[in-house]
């Protein structure tokens, strides 16, 4: 079983650090995603018999590391997909880059960086 970083988990939604490099659920590469990972690890902790339930509330990008809320029950789901459909969830993004930027700014959709 993959070690998971538990920041935060309740009866309907369990949150947890994704590192980077992992896609946030299956893809064609067939490499171990997310959604896998955390349905394994509740299978574990609740010694659970069959399927687990977990469902993708968000996505983050396969290189991209960060904090991914994962719903436990099907209800928690939907009302956690409507929030995010409305707009009611707050993303924050935070970026460390490695290097000198050659622009005074450079914009990436909404997100301006300045020197």
């Amino acid at each position: 079983m993959r070690k998971v970083k538990v920041l935060y988990e309740d009866n309907h939604i369990i949150v947890v650090e994704k590192p980077v490099n992992i896609p946030s659920q299956g893809d064609k590469t067939g490499d171990v995603d997310m959604l896998t990972i955390i349905k394994e690890y509740l299978k574990n902790k609740y010694q659970k018999p069959g399927n687990v339930y977990v469902g993708l509330v968000h996505r983050l990008d396969r290189p991209v590391g960060g904090v991914m809320v994962f719903a436990k029950t099907s209800k928690a789901a939907a009302r956690l997909s409507e929030q995010v459909r409305e707009k009611e969830l707050q993303k924050v993004y935070l970026v460390i880059a490695n290097g000198k930027m050659e622009e005074k700014k450079r914009s990436f959709g909404r997100l301006s960086f300045k020197k």
